[in-house]
C-alpha cells in the first residue's frame, strides 16, 4: 500500500483541531475534504460558514454535510467534463457522506445533534454551559475519517445516469445567478434537499452560499456567517415560502432518485422558486 492509500484509508486524525482553527462545522469539512483531494480554496470555504448550524444556524441538515458536499462538488467537477455527469456523481457522493453520517449520528439535523436552538439565547446558552458543544468537536474528529473514505467511494463507484440531461435545482440556481460553471457543479450535491434527502432547500443553500461568496471577496478574512447577502435571502425565502424549508414541504414530493427530480425541474418545479432566490445577479450586487 502507497502512502495515498494508506491516506485515503486512515483518513484525518486532525478534525478536533481544525473545527477549533476554522470555527464552524461546515468550513471545517469543506477544508478537510478539499484538503485530501489537493485543492485548497479559501474564499470558498470561508464563504461555507453561512451554512453552519443547519443553514444559517436554522437547524437543519448538519453544516458538516453542507461543507463536505461542496467540496465533492469540487472534486466532481475536475474529474468529469459532462455536466451532466459531474452532478450525478456530486450527488452520488454526498448521499454516500449522508449515508455514513446518519450511521453514527442516527439523524442529520443540527437541532436535533445539538439539541440546541441557535436563535434562542437561552438554548444557546445552555448548549455553551452544559459542554454539549463538546460533542460537534468529538463528532468532527471521530467522522472526518468515515466522511473521507464515503467521499472517495462515492466519486468512484457512481455509475452513469440514465438520462444525459440530469440537473440539481441548485446547480440551475447557480447559473442564473451568474455562476462559473465550477460553482454550478459545486452545489450540485444540494439537490433535492441535500442528496435528495428532502430536507432545508437545496436551491436556497445555493444561493446563501454564492451570496456569501461574493461577500468573502469583497471583504476578506471576516466569517461569511452574518453578511447581510445571506440574511437577506433567507429572510425573502422564509417570506416567499411561508416559512418552510423542507424541499420535501415546499415540491410536495420526496425524490426517489436523481432523473424523478430532473424531470420535476424541467416541468417547471420550483421554477418560480429558482426565479426569487436568483433575481438579483451576483455579479450585480
Amino acid at each position: 500500500m502507497d502512502k495515498s492509500e494508506n491516506k485515503v484509508h486512515n483518513g484525518p486524525d486532525d478534525g478536533k483541531k481544525i473545527f477549533r482553527k476554522k470555527r464552524t462545522c461546515s468550513r471545517t469539512f469543506f477544508y478537510l475534504l478539499n484538503r485530501e483531494f489537493g485543492h485548497l480554496k479559501e474564499p470558498e470555504e470561508r464563504a461555507s460558514d453561512s451554512l453552519a448550524g443547519g443553514i444559517l444556524q436554522e437547524g437543519h441538515q448538519c453544516g458538516m454535510l453542507w461543507g463536505a458536499s461542496l467540496a465533492v462538488g469540487a472534486e466532481a467537477y475536475r474529474r468529469y467534463h459532462h455536466s451532466s455527469l459531474a452532478i450525478a456523481v456530486a450527488v452520488r457522493a454526498t448521499q454516500e457522506i449522508m449515508a455514513s453520517f446518519r450511521k453514527r449520528e442516527k439523524t442529520m439535523d443540527c437541532r436535533e445533534i445539538t439539541q440546541c436552538d441557535f436563535s434562542n439565547k437561552l438554548s444557546m446558552a445552555k448548549y455553551m454551559i452544559t459542554g454539549r458543544f463538546l460533542h460537534c468537536f468529538q463528532l468532527a474528529q471521530d467522522w472526518a475519517p468515515e466522511a473521507v473514505r464515503s467521499a472517495h467511494e462515492g466519486l468512484n463507484t457512481a455509475s452513469r445516469p440514465q438520462t444525459t440531461n440530469c440537473v440539481s435545482c441548485a446547480s440551475e440556481t447557480a447559473k442564473k445567478m451568474g455562476a462559473t460553471d465550477e460553482e454550478s457543479i459545486m452545489v450540485a450535491g444540494f439537490a433535492g434537499g441535500l442528496g435528495l434527502s428532502g430536507g432545508g432547500c437545496g436551491a436556497l443553500a445555493a444561493a446563501i452560499w454564492l451570496k456569501s461568496l461574493r461577500w468573502c471577496r469583497e471583504i476578506p478574512k471576516k466569517s461569511s456567517m452574518d453578511n447581510p447577502y445571506a440574511m437577506d435571502t433567507l429572510n425573502v425565502f422564509q417570506g416567499h415560502t411561508n416559512k418552510k424549508m423542507r424541499c420535501s414541504e415546499i415540491s410536495g414530493t420526496h425524490f426517489k432518485n436523481l432523473e424523478e427530480h430532473s424531470r420535476f425541474l424541467d416541468s417547471g418545479g420550483c421554477a418560480e422558486l429558482i426565479h426569487m432566490l436568483t433575481e438579483t445577479k451576483i455579479t450585480n450586487f
